[in-house]
């Protein structure tokens, strides 16, 4: 049942980090694109496929407050699924430690009604029950390292998204 739990938290990880990951990545190069037509001077907004076009559109007032809360509000749906990957990094090695204790359990259970105990025969119990434990480390350090990418990834657009608010801000206080 432990491995069983854990083999779902280890799909579930890298479902979370391709789908992430493929939509933060897309969302950077759409983002670093609309900076750079901004820096060029190409524009006086953002693109039309950034993400703050979208929220400038339907309010259709630039302010500061206006432009944080849009960059705000896309780096929050950007970054669903973080959460999960930070408890499944957290407790995947307590599943696993938590079948490795059962299965020590069950392996003295089964000595204790045996005449003899031997090397060889407790050996390979513990070995088995052991096998929880290096399956949730291993759970934990992919949950983990991505859970990290995604979150450096996402720092990214929100950088992105806060220059370009900067220089649409400036961009207005020139003309007024």
């Amino acid at each position: 049942m432990v491995l069983l739990v854990l083999s779902l938290y280890f799909i579930a990880t890298f479902w979370i980090f391709i789908y992430r990951y493929r939509l933060i990545s897309r969302r950077l190069r759409s983002e670093s694109r609309s900076l750079s037509r901004l820096y060029m001077g190409r524009s006086e907004s953002v693109s039309p496929d950034s993400l703050l076009a979208g929220y400038l559109q339907q309010i259709g007032l630039i302010s500061a407050e206006v432009l944080k809360a849009a960059s705000n509000d896309a780096v929050r749906s950007a970054t669903r699924g973080l959460t999960q990957l930070s408890i499944m990094a957290s407790t995947s090695p307590f599943i696993g430690l938590f079948g490795t204790v059962v299965g020590i359990l069950e392996a003295f259970g089964r000595l204790g009604t045996q005449k003899s105990a031997s090397l060889s025969v407790v050996a390979p119990a513990i070995s088995e029950a052991l096998v929880a434990t290096a399956a949730g480390i291993f759970v934990a350090v992919f949950a983990y390292a991505f859970h990290l990418l995604l979150k450096r990834k996402a720092y990214e657009l929100q950088s992105l998204l806060e220059s370009q608010s900067e220089i649409i801000l400036a961009q207005r206080q020139r003309e007024a």
